[in-house]
């Protein structure tokens, strides 16, 4: 195999259910049914592309995701921990090639509910370290696009996490109580 195939730059054209970083997350993940290692390594990836969004992958953002992938993969929180950890490492080597290919992976593996859900998770991961900013939302708004979900999913699964978003921190909540400060400035109660 030449240099360029090893990079996937040249050969045979890489088909989109066989990238590296679901094969290498899904063996680890042997004791599952196939198809269901599959869809973690793909979950746990995806889940990593929200984390990184901002450049800096915090603590809280890899125990939020670990404890999703549990959860979701109903994985004891050891595997949960290593599938996240494959994931970050590999998103953080091929983020450019293998975002979306995995993510349309998980689009063809996931059902619309799990893909609403999958938002929702999306969202938490970014709202781990308590703010939301605003390369964070265009990463999701980005999977939920790819992933065939409606502006009316991405909009509903945003408003959960509406306090935590930075684009709206300091403003008041429509129709809540509004005080005035010394400078005639409102500030929410």
């Amino acid at each position: 195999m030449g240099l360029l195939e090893r990079l996937g730059l040249g050969g045979r054209a890489r088909d989109p259910d066989e990238t590296e970083t679901v094969r290498r997350i899904a063996r680890e993940l042997e004791k599952l049914p196939p198809e269901r290692a599959r869809f973690v390594a793909a979950f746990a990836y995806v889940l990593g592309r929200v984390a990184r969004a901002d450049r800096k992958v915090t603590e809280d953002e890899i125990a939020r995701m670990t404890d999703l992938v549990a959860r979701v993969g109903g994985l004891p929180g050891s595997q949960a921990a290593l599938a996240v950890e494959i994931a970050r490492v590999q998103g953080e080597l091929f983020a450019g090639t293998e975002d979306f290919l995995v993510t349309r992976q998980l689009r063809d593996l996931a059902g619309a509910e799990d893909k609403r859900r999958l938002l929702a998770c999306l969202f938490a991961v970014a709202a781990a370290d308590g703010t939301v900013t605003t390369d964070e939302e265009a990463v999701v708004r980005e999977i939920a696009e790819e992933l065939g979900l409606t502006h009316r999913d991405y909009v509903a699964a945003r408003a959960i996490y509406r306090d935590q978003r930075a684009v709206l921190r300091g403003f008041p909540r429509e129709g809540g109580p509004v005080r005035g400060d010394s400078r005639g400035e409102g500030t929410p109660d």
